[in-house]
């Protein structure tokens, strides 16, 4: 199954990269937008869990993480609509809808084989890194984009800790 996460981040990254080729920090909105969906899908299965009476040991410390996860991914979606992200309907319409259906397919996921979401979770992590390196390669310094790239870098390591922990 680590296989197929990496093919369909694979076409979907490809998909994404077509559509907004030259169009950086539309591209980098709707990333971020989409980043935070499956923060709060772990959240919305870790309630569901502990409302049923299935919490484990881990469960306090998976829900600080991904809490604070969401909120360090809303904050770096904050900077793109700053820089002009969102200005057009059609990127927030995509970023809607792909928010939408990720949302679900990662409670879904989650709620059956928590590895394996946190192990797509983690290349979606590991690919925002590089792609955050590959802007500043190609445009030059930028230190909010360099502390974004350290942000999602420092989440793949929350995101392995995560998996050894369940």
């Amino acid at each position: 199954m680590k296989k197929f996460n990496i093919v369909v981040l694979d076409i979907t990254v490809a998909i994404l990269d077509f559509l907004y080729r030259g169009r950086d920090y539309q591209r980098f909105w709707v990333l971020e937008e989409i980043a935070r969906a499956p923060y709060f899908a772990f959240l919305s299965v870790l309630h569901f869990r502990e409302s049923m009476g299935l919490r484990g040991p881990e469960h306090l410390y998976l829900m600080k993480e991904h809490f604070d996860q969401s909120v360090n991914e809303t904050e770096h979606l904050e900077y793109m609509e700053s820089r002009g992200g969102n200005a057009y309907w059609v990127d927030r319409f995509v970023a809607k809808h792909l928010v939408l259906i990720y949302y679900w397919v990662n409670v879904v996921y989650y709620w059956l084989a928590p590895r394996l979401a946190y192990h797509l979770s983690y290349e979606v992590e590991i690919h925002a890194a590089t792609t955050y390196a590959k802007h500043l390669a190609d445009k030059g310094q930028d230190d909010k984009i360099l502390e974004i790239l350290n942000d999602e870098l420092e989440h793949s390591r929350e995101l392995q800790n995560a998996m050894e922990k369940i």
